[in-house]
């Protein structure tokens, strides 16, 4: 386990990456903070391996926060400010996370920390056994259907609804596309488009806007504001 803390001088961006490193079996928080002088502190007396750093605080920046934590912990920026990106990875950052932050990119991110820090990856977490399926709530009232999260192709949004696709059987369920992204492992789940959610194992390709899956005829649109974290997933595993 790591332990780390989430330095941000806006408490709504502390909260977000809080509800993030929940979700995530390699991290535990052991601090939080709006001022970068108290985080200094907590680095030491709660042994914080790795830092969330937000670059633009009072008081003190976050480049210079970095400076004065001298190797201590492994940093991963958070900002909406793309200019530092440079200066940052010349002091040896883990990762450079642009805001909004989404999930897939943050996992990204702990990913290049947990192997800098001898860690497991987060990637290579088998899901447990009650992870690998889920109950939805189907058009029937009052039905319950279990899913295997291993038979899903791929699920698309429909208005107050979501299609999941099994072997080229579709079940329409109540629900929003926010929430079923948010009930599936994010590791082995990505949503690419507002309309579509995809399991990654299932990927075989990249075409154009558009990502190619096993089995699967349909056209899966890449969305311009997803298409960045896919390509995060795709370049892990890219021989240049």
């Amino acid at each position: 386990m790591i332990n780390c803390i989430i330095v941000d001088d806006e408490q709504h961006a502390i909260d977000i990456l809080t509800h993030y490193v929940a979700q995530t079996p390699q991290l535990t928080l052991v601090g939080s903070t709006t001022n970068p002088i108290e985080a200094l502190q907590l680095v030491t007396t709660q042994k914080a391996e790795l830092v969330f750093l937000d670059i633009q605080m009072p008081e003190l920046s976050g480049i210079d926060f970095i400076k004065a934590l001298n190797g201590k912990a492994k940093v991963i920026l958070t900002t909406a400010y793309s200019e530092f990106a440079l200066e940052s990875y010349e002091l040896d950052v883990v990762d450079y996370l642009l805001k909004p932050i989404r999930l897939p990119r943050f996992l990204a991110a702990v990913q290049k920390a947990v192997k800098d820090l001898g860690e497991e990856e987060v990637a290579s977490q088998p899901l447990a056994a009650e992870d690998d399926y889920i109950f939805v709530k189907t058009e029937s009232k009052g039905k319950l259907l279990k899913i295997n999260l291993a038979d899903i192709d791929y699920i698309e949004g429909m208005k107050n609804y979501v299609a999941i696709y099994r072997a080229g059987q579709k079940t329409l369920v109540y629900t929003s596309m926010k929430e079923i992204e948010e009930r599936l492992p994010s590791p082995l789940f990505i949503r690419v488009h507002k309309s579509f959610i995809i399991p990654v194992p299932r990927i075989t390709g990249i075409e154009g806007n558009m990502v190619k899956l096993e089995g699967v005829t349909a056209e899966i649109l890449i969305g311009d504001s997803y298409k960045a974290d896919l390509m995060e997933i795709i370049r892990h595993k890219m021989i240049q």
